[in-house]
């Protein structure tokens, strides 16, 4: 897969001060050239890519399955965040591993790189869907979690930044990729392309989409 590659980081990162139009101007454009990748790394438009989450979404709901959402710090935060809209927003069943307890606890007895496999081990049903995030896509428990969803029969979305060869891009039926080495922006942009699907979710769920 040949791409042309497109520096994204803010040009407060180079060393130069940068105007909050031109950092958000910035975060536009990322956000709109975001790469997204079947699961034999096959590109399609941005367009077609949320179209395709979107079913995915349709199918959980309509089978009764479950929604799982993976992430670490801001990312955890996103997963949080969208799991809530995912079932109170849109009546889709969704859950984040992110309880404090859980994580403390499961970091304790198996080790950090395993606190989101094991608990996908327990709570994933064949026809679940896993979305995991990870601004680097280099994650070692979010990688863990992804081959732990498959083992279990789920389909898997992954959002990821950084380097174009991160793990986590290959890991999904489909690959939501954003070309910045920036964490802001990448985490936002995740955060901004995650909530667009959970808004159409809710707007379908309430008739609006007809």
């Amino acid at each position: 897969m040949s791409e042309v590659r497109i520096d994204f980081t803010p040009v407060s990162l180079k060393g130069a001060p940068v105007s909050v139009s031109n950092y958000f101007q910035e975060l536009d454009q990322l956000i709109l050239s975001c790469i997204v990748t079947d699961a034999d790394g096959a590109p399609m438009s941005l367009d077609q890519g949320c179209a395709e989450a979107l079913i995915m979404f349709d199918e959980v709901k309509a089978s009764g399955r479950k929604i799982m959402l993976v992430g670490n710090g801001g990312s955890a935060a996103i997963a949080s965040h969208e799991a809530l809209d995912f079932w109170n927003a849109g009546a889709i069943k969704a859950t984040a591993f992110n309880d404090s307890a859980q994580l403390t606890c499961l970091s304790n007895d198996y080790g950090y790189d395993l606190v989101y496999s094991k608990a996908v081990e327990m709570f994933a049903d064949p026809g679940d869907l896993l979305i995991a995030i990870s601004s680097s896509g280099k994650s070692v428990n979010i990688l863990n979690a992804v081959s732990a969803a498959r083992a279990k029969n789920c389909s898997v979305i992954t959002y990821s930044g950084f380097a174009q060869e991160n793990p986590l891009r290959a890991g999904g039926d489909l690959n939501f990729y954003l070309q910045s080495t920036s964490y802001g922006h990448v985490e936002v942009g995740h955060l901004a392309l995650i909530h667009y699907l959970t808004d159409m979710v809710k707007m379908n769920a309430r008739g609006i989409l007809g």
